[in-house]
This record gives C-alpha cells, sequence and structure tokens, in this order.
C-alpha cells in the first residue's frame, strides 16, 4: 500500500510518500510545496492546487493522509492552513485516492507512543522507523511521512473493524 501523508498549509505544504513491501517500510518521497507568502491568497490557493494535482498525478497514492486541523490558537494561520487543507483533501478525492484524516495528537501517539512528543522527537522516530541516514527536513516533510506512518500502523485495524462490521 502506497499512502502519501500532506501536512497542509498554505506557505509549506509538507508531503511525505511511505510504501509497504511486505513488513517493510519505504519512503518514496518526500518534500515541501511552497507558494509565495506576498501574493494574493487565491493567487497562492490556485498555484497550491495546481502543485498538489501534478503531486497526486506523479505518484499515485493509493490513501492521502492528511492533518486534521485540531485546534489553533491564531485565527489567521487557521484559516489559512483549513484553505490549504480543502484545497487538498478535494484534490485527493478529485484523484480517486482514499482520503484520512489525523490530528497532530494522533499523529504523535502513533508515531513516537506519546501525543505530547515534540517536533524533534517526531523527526527522530520517523527516521528510525523509515531507516534514514538523517532525519527528515524540513519539519513540514518530516510531518507528513508521520501521517504517512499513522495510516500505515491504523489501517489494518480499522479494516479488520470494518468486516467485523
Amino acid at each position: 500500500m502506497f499512502v502519501l501523508g500532506i501536512d497542509p498549509g498554505l506557505t509549506r505544504c509538507g508531503y511525505g510518500g511511505v510504501v509497504r513491501e511486505g513488513s517493510t517500510l519505504r519512503a518514496v518521497a518526500a518534500g515541501v510545496l511552497r507558494t509565495p507568502a506576498d501574493a494574493d491568497v487565491a493567487a497562492r490557493l490556485a498555484e497550491l492546487q495546481q502543485n498538489v494535482r501534478a503531486l497526486l498525478e506523479e505518484l499515485r497514492p493509493q490513501t492521502v493522509a492528511v492533518e486534521r486541523l485540531f485546534f489553533q490558537s491564531n485565527v489567521r494561520t487557521a484559516m489559512s492552513v483549513g484553505q490549504a487543507s480543502g484545497v487538498v483533501l478535494a484534490e485527493a478525492a478529485a484523484a480517486g485516492c482514499e482520503v484520512v484524516q489525523y490530528t497532530p495528537n494522533e499523529v504523535k501517539g502513533a508515531v513516537t507512543g506519546s501525543g505530547s512528543a515534540g517536533k524533534e522527537q517526531v523527526q527522530r522516530m520517523v527516521q528510525a522507523i523509515l531507516k534514514l541516514e538523517s532525519a527528515p527536513r524540513p519539519p513540514d516533510a518530516a510531518d507528513a511521512l508521520a501521517l504517512a506512518l499513522t495510516h500505515h500502523a491504523r489501517a489494518p485495524l480499522a479494516a479488520r473493524i470494518g468486516s467485523a462490521s
């Protein structure tokens, strides 16, 4: 199964692809899509949409795991992240991907065992799980890889629960 994790943001939108081959998880893509902070919001969203669409066409994931906006004290940041998330969710659905969302605490818990883990701990665990030479950078890409790993960890249980219903 190939899962593309996306950490949505308008300035920086992290992505990370993880494929399961037998019992091995392997990173196949990681990076950040960027839009210029000084550009008009509508133009930035359109650019993000084009970039996400191209990424989905290139990588062709089965599932896209997106960070769910859980809580944000900065309203301006919350709005832009919410708008970016909407673009990602719509493009992933339009591409025919299964779309799932996880809160930051769910991701931290799945990857590190603690929902209160810090960014550096998440980066180190992503590095260890995927057997990478160094911690993934920037943090947006590491968070996206962590989203993909979270789905790989949770999907088998969700499938068993679904088949039992």
